[in-house]
């Protein structure tokens, strides 16, 4: 799940499809590998100190890509590599402005490791920022306290500190409108009448502002009128089947009302592939692109959940630690940005008319993410359960009923990791300790098979168990993948996109055979919605697409002028506004040109982004590139052009290479791949370049090799089935001296570029898994 969001897509590459046969020829953590790679965050000149300046971060790394830089658990930044050989080793640098922070802020970075693909992390560095101006305030509600009866008017205090003066201190009643305290010697107060509102628990929070639009927030205060709110106990209904919506589709479907229409289509489809109705809707409800949906669009949010019930839609709100990365949210100096995200859940369905409320909570914080988990004292784990724990105790103490899913991986209950865990009195494995807490939990039984010990009913044998022993009907909801894996994990096992929705929908209902009697098995999820609808029957000739309602209009321009910034030699980010459609914008198409005032053609398609930004790399060092956007509906009718903008990439000492001659062959039950490196300015073949790719549609399968002396390459996939469709992406090349300039490599006649290739190209997603 949220492992997505800690990815940014490689960019739009050769890539080759071939069609085999008929007239055509053509999670699991526990098992990963151990890195090779390694990373360090070395102390600046004059130590990990500053002014509220910028301070150049930086250290030393090998065998590792795509290197972040995380700070303080809220923003994460890709850093600058100085990579002389081209070997993925060398120097990470990143200009860090502090101009924001006050006091001790922590660091930390990570790469991913060439072999495995999988994170490999820094050891954690402070660096302490003596800048009382980019101080916010801290404020703390003092008065009145939880769970004591309230009537008639009531002081609320309020207590703040900040290193330079607040301004304004400013409380809320249920989500209301914020007004101004009153100062009274070191405290402010607020007078709140609780008149004629009868027995309920309110939502109190205070805000604090010591310069302009600068503000410090309180933790919640339920404050109970009367006998308070108190909903009674309702019976855990069964999800199935239920689906996560991550962003940017969340988004789409509250700010976009077109986008309901294509859901309910799609939803309701149970002809297409003989799949179940879904009846439950995980809702992304976090941060996304300057938009925050619980605190500003809150009249679109209540529009789309009364939309949902009027479907008879149950809809949960989807969550994920409220941290950068998501894992953070585990360790208990993060836990308070957990609780505020599911205080801000509570407080909406506090305030909100029952039509508009949520019907639960999907909480995504994996701490298995973070090297910490493999400590021999297992102490991340039991912070990850205080974090659970206090996240419930807040949605109890408001007396609010909205159940509460962990999304959990499938080796809590057999993992040395989750073995033994000591907490609350009791020495349980990990997962049954969640069990015991939650209301229900979403297993990530990402497997492509249901049968086998690894297969998908196994891997949900131990929590459905569990749950019937403790007594939890509809309690264990077993999800499954759809998502084509790209940067991690292993795409052949884990995941449903190469066999296709026929080959998924007849492995669910062997788990529906296996469960669908037993009283703990509350349904199956599918993470996500947007892989979901693009999944056909199978990959090659003949496969089924599910279809969108029709639409004839295109989608609006984009607002604003789209932002741009050369990050490397060969790396341009871009950001741009968001467009609207009738139905639903699916994609923004990136046009790319080295010439000014282009006029894009179909040729000119850099890629497709789902969401709000693109990184455009494996571009060539000192050339100036141009770029237009415009956004992309589900029937292809494409909207206006933006304004033309321009970066031009930085200098640097490696020449780039690039791939031409690719071919695909069908041999007996696999495919192979033979493709030629050359050095892109003089076309001369490089012998000895290791070459890494992944097979694409049907096929899966990570592998590498080294070129021959003709420059040459040839690998293999796993097997495949006669009639489908295979494709190759070539993901990373070294060779010493040289980058792999990718947007570059040479297509031929033989070669059928599919959108579905470039469609993941450039983006950078906050999915989870």
């Amino acid at each position: 799940m949220k492992k997505q969001h800690l990815r940014v897509y490689s960019g739009f590459r050769l890539a080759m499809v071939l069609l085999i046969g008929m007239v055509f020829v053509g999670i699991p953590f526990p098992g990963k590998a151990g890195a090779a790679g390694s990373i360090s965050l070395d102390a600046p000149g004059g130590g990990y100190v500053s002014d509220g300046g910028m301070v150049e971060i930086g250290g030393s790394y090998t065998d590792l890509y795509d290197v972040r830089l995380y700070v303080n658990g809220t923003s994460q930044y890709e850093v600058l590599l100085n990579d002389p050989d081209g070997d993925d080793n060398g120097t990470w640098s990143y200009m860090l402005d502090t101009s924001g922070y006050n006091g001790t802020v922590e660091l930390v970075v990570r790469g991913l490791d060439t072999s495995t693909r999988y994170g490999v992390w820094s050891t954690p560095a402070m660096l302490t920022v003596d800048n009382p101006a980019g101080a916010v305030p801290v404020v703390t509600i003092t008065g009145p306290s939880e769970g004591v009866p309230l009537s008639g008017q009531v002081e609320v205090t309020i207590e703040t500190s900040s290193p330079i003066p607040v301004s304004m201190v400013e409380v809320r009643v249920d989500r209301g409108p914020w007004q101004q305290a009153t100062e009274q010697g070191t405290a402010y107060v607020f007078v709140w009448d609780t008149a004629g509102m009868g027995d309920r628990t309110v939502s109190l929070e205070a805000r604090a502002t010591n310069a302009p639009e600068r503000y410090g927030y309180s933790p919640t205060v339920y404050a109970q009128v009367g006998n308070g709110t108190n909903e009674p106990a309702v019976p855990l209904p069964n999800q199935d089947r239920a689906m996560w919506i991550w962003e940017p589709e969340s988004y789409k479907l509250i700010l976009n009302p077109g986008s309901r229409q294509v859901l309910e289509s799609f939803i309701t489809d149970t002809q297409t592939f003989g799949q179940d109705p879904v009846q439950t809707l995980y809702l992304a409800v976090g941060k996304y692109a300057g938009y925050n949906v619980l605190e500003e669009q809150v009249d679109e949010l209540r529009s789309f959940l009364s939309w949902a019930h009027s479907k008879n839609l149950q809809v949960h709100a989807l969550i994920a630690g409220g941290t950068s990365p998501a894992y953070m949210g585990a360790y208990e100096k993060y836990h308070s940005h957990a609780v505020r995200e599911i205080e801000q859940v509570i407080n909406y369905n506090l305030a909100a008319a029952d039509s508009e409320k949520f019907d639960g909570i999907n909480v995504d914080i994996e701490p298995y993410i973070s090297p910490d988990f493999r400590d021999p004292s297992r102490f991340l784990q039991q912070e990850y359960l205080d974090v659970l724990q206090k996240m419930i105790d807040r949605r109890d103490m408001a007396g609010i009923r909205l159940p509460f899913g962990p999304a959990v991986p499938k080796w809590y209950d057999t993992s040395d990791q989750g073995a033994n865990i000591v907490w609350d009195g009791s020495s349980k494995w990990l997962s049954e300790h969640v069990q015991d807490i939650s209301d229900y939990i979403s297993i990530m039984d990402y497997r492509d098979t249901a049968d086998g010990s690894a297969g998908i009913i196994a891997g949900a044998a131990g929590e459905l168990a569990y749950a019937d022993q403790i007594g939890k009907p509809n309690s264990v909801v077993i999800g499954v993948e759809t998502l084509d894996i790209a940067n991690s994990g292993d795409p052949e096992t884990i995941t449903f996109w190469e066999e296709g929705r026929n080959h998924m929908e007849a492995e669910l209902d062997k788990v529906y055979t296996a469960y669908g009697q037993n009283s703990a098995f509350g349904g199956i999820a599918v993470h996500h919605y947007d892989s979901y609808r693009a999944l056909p029957s199978y990959w090659g000739p003949g496969g089924t697409f599910w279809t969108a309602p029709d639409d004839q209009e295109a989608p609006s321009a984009l607002a604003g002028i789209p932002s741009i910034e050369a990050t490397s030699y060969q790396t341009i980010q871009l950001n741009y506004g968001t467009a609207s459609d009738n139905m639903e914008v699916e994609r923004y198409v990136i046009y790319r040109s080295t010439v000014q005032g282009f006029m894009p053609a179909a040729s000119d398609i850099a890629g497709l982004a789902r969401g709000l930004n693109y990184q455009d790399k494996g571009l060539l060092p000192d050339t100036t590139y141009y770029y237009r956007i415009a956004a992309r509906d589900l029937q292809g009718n494409i909207g206006p052009l933006t304004d033309e903008v321009s970066a031009t990439t930085g200098s640097t000492t490696l020449r780039p290479l690039i791939v031409s001659d690719m071919n695909l062959v069908y041999s007996g039950s696999a495919v192979s791949v033979t493709l030629k490196v050359r050095d892109y300015d003089t076309g001369a073949v490089l012998t000895g370049a290791k070459v890494e790719g992944r097979f694409t549609y049907s096929a899966g399968r990570y592998t590498s090799g080294i070129t021959g002396a003709d420059g040459n390459v040839t690998l293999g996939s796993e097997a495949v089935m006669p009639g489908r469709q295979v494709g190759f992406e070539t993901r990373r090349i070294r060779y010493n001296g040289y980058y792999y300039a990718s947007r570059h490599d040479l297509s031929h006649a033989t070669l059928l570029m599919q959108n579905a290739d470039h469609e993941e190209s450039g983006e950078q997603s906050s999915e989870g898994g």
